[in-house]
């Protein structure tokens, strides 16, 4: 039962996988949609399933309901590994919204790791993944994804040279 969160990823990405294959002929866009895949793919079993990676080693977590953190937000690598870990999310979502403003960001990446954060609590109490719910999750999120979301707007201004008023 523990595993459930990462069958259903599988599954998704399978069938995603077979979406993407049928359905998008052009090369380049193929490679673009299986990379974001991947992607999405890998985040949801680094957040949804008992499996840690701390870097060097991929452990499994023992069974259990995780904790909670609503108050303290700590700096340190953990931190840093989730704004990482969240870049390519806002660089995906500015892509896909690319009407949304830089500025409409901000909300956006905090929201999605509220619902992030809201759901390993939930899945580590119906299957014992053993996730931790942390307020610096949540911050380190959204920095994230504003950076990822900040990289699409100068990749615009760089190589595309858009006019800056509708991106910010």
């Amino acid at each position: 039962m523990r595993w459930m969160p990462l069958f259903i990823i599988l599954i998704l990405s399978l069938l995603g996988g077979i979406y993407l294959f049928n359905n998008i002929k052009e090369f380049n866009r193929r490679c673009v949609a299986l990379i974001s895949l991947i992607y999405v793919t890998f985040l949801g079993t680094i957040l949804f399933t008992p499996m840690s990676f701390t870097g060097t080693a991929v452990y499994i977590m023992p069974s259990g309901i995780g904790s909670v953190n609503l108050y303290h937000i700590t700096y340190d690598l953990g931190f840093i590994e989730n704004i990482a870990l969240t870049v390519p999310l806002g660089f995906l979502i500015k892509r896909a919204f690319s009407n949304v403003s830089l500025v409409s960001m901000v909300p956006i990446g905090l929201m999605t790791g509220t619902v992030i954060e809201t759901m390993q609590y939930y899945l580590s109490h119906m299957f014992l993944i053993n996730r931790t719910s942390d307020i610096s999750d949540v911050v380190a999120n959204g920095i994230g994804i504003v950076i990822g979301g900040a990289l699409v707007f100068v990749y615009h201004y760089v190589y595309e040279k858009q006019s800056l008023e509708k991106w910010i």
